[in-house]
């Protein structure tokens, strides 16, 4: 009997469209023997669709998937979560009931801990990591608190509201300057994919960074940039018992810093829809055996750090003024394309991968099931609460 695993992707994020890119490429390479694939796209407004055609990026790219699919929400149904269709109709499909969720997110209202929350309050397994260690990872500061906590290295920062920006932005320009010192990297404290990052070199262009990211968050993470950079990225598969290390890529950027631009598009009519698959990259890097072990072991104490599980991206930088120094720069919980070209440099296709992300997922559902959420009371009835709380009269 197959596993009907739900696919969630879309939302309510700047990172809308490269979910999907994500998420059909993933629906694209799961073992269709194994299991049946129900994809759950989120639209921009919060409405869940459904349907089969919801797999086709061409069904994006003519831009009316709520006409290829139709509205479904999601209902307990005695020992099971079932997707129920809401367009009614004399040939509305029969409830479905899923075993598994696949969120496969990007960014705030998704990534983020909400789709997380969400899904437990189903009661259903699902893949990655859970509510806490996502919303670590998608908090940048807090991110960074946890790693200085743990002796694992990153850059300090200074963060910052933005209502305090447009309140004190002469303090905080001056503090910025005085702390840390050009050349400066801006960025919003919870998005990914590079979305309202700037490296600035001076005064001129320090307003109109804060401003840009701004507009993308209301608090502001500034830090050192390091001038004779270079960035590495590891991915980590597992959960914090037991984890491993990827391979290890160098993107190849074109700007001052790895844009949004770098990421999706540089390749993109070579490639097609292809997300971070499409990237300019040297894999494996062109590192050292121990520089590469340094890394792959930070690497995955950082996923521990944070409690992740699943499959992450962990984003370096090698000051080459300081001897190549690592730096953890920050987590991606739901890379792009769930970083599977990472894996494939390790041997381990894709498939393989989806179906070990859905074993963990099973794996911390059969460890919660021994983990005591509610407990038998009798306190309603033990005593008499008013209106007022326990010391009024009803």
């Amino acid at each position: 009997m197959k596993t009907n695993v739900a696919v969630f992707f879309g939302g309510r994020s700047v990172e809308h469209e490269i979910s999907i890119i994500s998420a059909v490429q993933a629906m694209g390479n799961i073992d269709r023997e194994k299991y049946n694939v129900i994809p759950v796209y989120m639209s921009k407004q919060s409405v869940f669709y459904s349907g089969e055609k919801l797999c086709d990026i061409e069904t994006f790219k003519k831009g009316a998937p709520d006409k290829d699919g139709y509205p479904v929400t999601f209902v307990p149904k005695g020992n099971k979560t079932v997707m129920v269709n809401l367009s009614g109709g004399l040939f509305k499909k029969k409830d479905t009931p899923i075993d598994v969720c696949f969120p496969i997110v990007h960014g705030t209202n998704c990534e983020d801990g909400s789709i997380q929350g969400y899904i437990e309050t189903l009661g259903l397994p699902y893949v990655g990591c859970d509510v806490m260690s996502s919303a670590l990872g998608m908090d940048k500061v807090l991110f960074k608190n946890v790693l200085l906590d743990r002796g694992i290295p990153t850059l300090r920062c200074i963060d910052f509201g933005a209502r305090d920006w447009a309140l004190n932005s002469d303090e905080i320009e001056k503090r910025l300057i005085s702390e840390i010192g050009f050349p400066l990297i801006v960025k919003p404290a919870n998005l990914g994919s590079s979305v309202g990052i700037s490296k600035v070199d001076d005064e001129t262009e320090l307003r109109s960074a804060i401003d840009t990211a701004c507009s993308f968050a209301d608090r502001v993470l500034v830090e050192h940039a390091v001038s004779n950079l270079r960035e590495i990225n590891c991915s980590v598969l597992g959960d914090r018992n037991d984890c491993k290390a990827s391979a290890l890529e160098e993107p190849v950027a074109h700007d001052k810093i790895l844009s949004y631009d770098d990421k999706y598009r540089s390749n993109a009519g070579k490639s097609g829809s292809k997300g971070m698959a499409s990237l300019s990259r040297k894999l494996p890097a062109d590192l050292p055996s121990n520089k590469q072990e340094e890394i792959q072991k930070i690497a995955v104490e950082t996923f521990k750090a944070i409690g992740a599980s699943g499959v992450v991206r962990i984003d370096f930088l090698l000051d080459g003024d300081d001897n190549d120094k690592v730096y953890v720069n920050e987590i991606n919980t739901i890379p792009g394309s769930l970083s599977f070209y990472l894996w494939e440099a390790t041997g381990m296709k894709y498939t393989e991968l989806l179906d070990r992300l859905i074993s963990l997922a099973f794996k911390r559902e059969r460890e919660r099931e021994n983990t005591m959420f509610t407990i038998d009371t009798n306190i309603l009835n033990e005593s008499s609460f008013g209106q007022k709380g326990s010391k009024g009269k009803i």
